[in-house]
């Protein structure tokens, strides 16, 4: 389907993540090898939070240029450092390549990307949009059953708790699908921020979602690879979640079980139970 990072600690410039890596995002979007499809070349997006002190204003950069094509990518990615961003090279499952298709999306201070799909998102669609607020309705641009996922997070208050408003918004999609004859609605990965914590999720009604990893802390990291000249680059706090690891290395990331929300903020990484059975 998709593949997608997101980092939060000390400020680095996302090319350290997207572009330099020997299992970059820019890299998986030329091969995957754990994702769903290979290649994932229908468009890029970048969101950023330009600084920690004063989260309310993410910047997005979104593109339909395949990701390993688009000089802007690189140029910005290394022009820029931030403290949290979010990155996502898509595979389109069915809604058009456009800008406004592209992930992450954003309401004021909060970014939202996802890897997976609703399945048979159209016979689902009327359903899933009376259920958002009206108010919110007006602010979808695009056709993606992720962007109509985020608002129903948002219609169920995400802005107040992120993990129950999206648990709840998956509940209605398992509700409509089921009640439309569909076995198996939600599969995927999903990561949310208000630009001082990301939450990422796992889940899907099968019970066989999409992969997602998160680094291990970097002082534990510097025990196990002392002599890694690359963990320069990072400082005690960096903390990534991604599709897939970025390195072959041992031990350097941790897969997140299933229906598990990893919880990354400035206090580390902590796991919690998502909609248990």
């Amino acid at each position: 389907m998709c593949r997608w990072l997101a980092y939060t600690g000390e400020a680095l410039q996302p090319s350290t993540l997207i572009l330099d890596p020997q299992h970059s995002v820019v890299a998986m979007s030329l091969n995957s090898p754990l994702g769903a499809e290979t290649v994932n070349g229908d468009g890029f997006g970048l969101g950023w939070y330009p600084d920690a002190a004063s989260p309310q204003h993410p910047a997005v950069f979104r593109s339909i240029e395949p990701a390993w094509n688009d000089q802007n990518l690189r140029e910005l990615s290394q022009a820029i450092r931030t403290p949290l961003f979010f990155t996502h090279v898509r595979a389109a499952a069915g809604p058009p390549i456009q800008q406004t298709n592209c992930h992450p999306f954003r309401h004021e201070n909060w970014l939202f990307m996802h890897n997976g799909a609703i399945s048979q998102f159209g016979l689902l669609k009327r359903e899933m949009a009376l259920a958002v607020d009206p108010a919110l309705y007006p602010l979808i641009q695009g056709t993606t059953d992720t962007e109509m996922l985020f608002h129903l997070a948002l219609t169920y208050g995400l802005m107040d708790d992120p993990v129950a408003a999206v648990g709840a918004a998956i509940r209605k999609v398992e509700e409509a699908g089921h009640a439309a004859g569909v076995q198996f609605p939600m599969q995927g990965t999903i990561a949310v921020s208000d630009g001082a914590t990301v939450w990422a999720i796992r889940h899907s009604s099968q019970g066989r979602s999409r992969t997602l990893f998160h680094s291990n802390d970097v002082p534990t990291l510097h025990g196990m690879y002392p002599d890694a000249e690359r963990l320069a680059s990072f400082g005690d706090h960096a903390q990534v979640v991604v599709s897939e690891p970025l390195n072959d290395l041992p031990g350097v990331f941790l897969e997140v079980p299933e229906s598990t929300v990893a919880v990354l903020d400035p206090d580390g990484y902590h796991h919690r139970d998502f909609l248990p059975a």
